[in-house]
């Protein structure tokens, strides 16, 4: 038999169907995976016993003929999603011992579909960082290598972990949050497919918020579509969360055959940032002659903001975490460090709980928040994610399907390359993706070739408002054309 884990989710639903193996046998496969790959240190924790027990519920609805669209499919979750019952700290030590009472809306969904979760994966604490080393639980490995070298690369951040783990075969996909590119930027470093929906198809209710305007759930997946596949699951008006759309939930497999014929893909000069490596203006060129010889026609654009994007971002996302992130106090749960009074246990607390990384964007949110300072930086910002908005509804009001950019300006670094780079070095990794947070638009990142040291690199496809369809069936003509990536085993 196949190495079980090898299978992508459709396969896996196919062999369901014709009963080529159980999910329980599926389940145990990844549970040895996952324990023989501990120095990727994809996992904070694993759950073997919860995924033989949902396995073997399963089992017997595949028996019967109830297979719900996910049934037997074993996930890995991100650590910033609440699971009931299950440790949920969003990688950080101010959360120590929570295990929450509930359910995030978007897991339960997968629960809900027959999915089955084999644990919580590591991430950047609070979601914030491009690499996966701001973990209190340390820095996941990238499953794949430079050739010719041992040195352990990043997986990209902050979703790090469900890159890893799609990546090295851990899961069958994984739950995952994007707020500047934390989907898309570790997909593109890992050869992974990952997709961030528009702001409001995916339920923000239980997952720990970082900045509340531009969180987005979404998959990471090894295929289109499978990505497709999780994030029909995924995806849903909430009345629970006030921003999420009361919007018809489409069906994305159904798109993913439809290329890209008669489509118009838009070209934005702006992408093309001084000292872009040039293997990465090669990709996009490829990328360009994939979708122009699959019937789309290519038209240069404009988005006049775009220069803006990162250092507005770099205001918005602080002061909104700051905001957010006043809550961890060491009163109601998580890590309590006592103090003379109640002001110093706060202090004490939050100065052992939270990591550098957070300290850091915190205090930046709230400086720009203070009197004085509201009007010049945080008040500027929002005016100009306003104007960056505007930029893309107007490409797309004259006739532009969709926008192809690269993913990312490199593929993966080392584990701490940038430990005495400045945190803007690091920030800088997310300058192809921050726009689409900062509009509300999807995006996704598909893997479209390698560097020269044979890592993989990918492209990006933005879309319309909701229009996650058309980067299903644009982001599967560039997955034929460049075909699928695996990194070789090592570990």
């Amino acid at each position: 038999m196949t190495d079980l884990t090898q299978h992508t989710i459709a396969e896996l639903r196919d062999g369901f169907a014709r009963r080529d193996f159980s999910a329980v046998e599926v389940a145990e496969a990844y549970t040895r995976a996952i324990e023989a790959a501990k120095v990727l240190n994809a996992y904070i924790v694993a759950t073997p016993e919860l995924a033989l027990d949902q396995a073997k519920a399963s089992d017997a609805r595949l028996a019967k003929g109830e297979a719900g669209p996910l049934e037997g499919i074993p996930l890995g979750i991100k650590d910033l999603f609440c699971t009931r019952g299950v440790h949920s700290q969003a990688a950080s030590h101010i959360l120590d011992g929570f295990k929450p009472p509930y359910e995030s809306t978007v897991t339960s969904q997968l629960w809900r579909d027959g999915a089955v979760m084999l644990g919580k994966l590591n991430m950047d604490e609070f979601a914030m960082g491009s690499s996966n080393e701001t973990s209190f639980y340390g820095p996941v490995a990238n499953p794949w290598r430079a050739d010719g070298s041992n040195q352990a690369l990043v997986p990209g951040g902050s979703s790090g972990g469900s890159a890893a783990a799609v990546a090295g075969m851990l899961c069958a996909a994984a739950t995952a949050t994007d707020t500047g590119g934390s989907i898309r930027q570790p997909a593109a470093f890992t050869g992974t497919v990952g997709i961030k929906p528009t702001y409001g198809r995916c339920s923000r209710w239980g997952i720990v918020a970082f900045a509340s305007s531009l969180d987005q759930a979404g998959p990471i997946a090894r295929t289109v579509r499978d990505a497709a596949i999780m994030l029909k699951s995924m995806s849903g008006n909430d009345p629970k969360d006030t921003t999420s759309a009361d919007l018809p939930v489409p069906d994305f497999e159904a798109a993913i055959g439809r290329g890209v014929k008669g489509l118009r893909i838009g070209i934005p000069k702006e992408y093309r940032v001084d000292g872009m490596p040039g293997e990465i203006d090669n990709l996009w060129e490829e990328g360009k002659a994939w979708l122009r010889d699959a019937g789309a026609t290519l038209v240069d654009i404009s988005l006049p903001h775009t220069r803006y994007a990162l250092p507005a971002y770099y205001i918005v996302a602080p002061a909104e975490a700051s905001s957010n992130l006043a809550r961890y106090d060491g009163v109601r749960y998580g890590l309590r460090v006592p103090g003379n009074d109640v002001i110093a246990m706060y202090e004490n607390t939050r100065a052992a709980g939270f990591g550098r990384e957070v300290k850091r964007r915190i205090m930046i949110g709230t400086y720009v928040l203070s009197a004085g300072y509201y009007d010049a930086y945080y008040l500027r910002a929002q005016k100009v994610r306003t104007l960056i908005k505007r930029d893309f509804e107007t490409v797309f009001a004259e006739g532009v399907d969709a926008i192809l950019t690269p993913a990312t300006p490199s593929a993966a670094f080392e584990v701490g390359a940038m430990a005495t780079a400045s945190p803007i070095e690091m920030y800088l990794n997310d300058i192809f993706t921050v726009t689409v947070n900062m509009a509300g638009l999807p995006g996704i990142a598909v893997p479209a070739g390698k560097d020269r040291r044979g890592l993989p690199l990918g492209l990006q496809l933005i879309g319309r408002p909701f229009d996650e369809e058309t980067l299903f069936a644009a982001g599967q003509v560039i997955e034929n054309a460049a075909g699928r990536f695996t990194p070789e085993r090592w570990w």
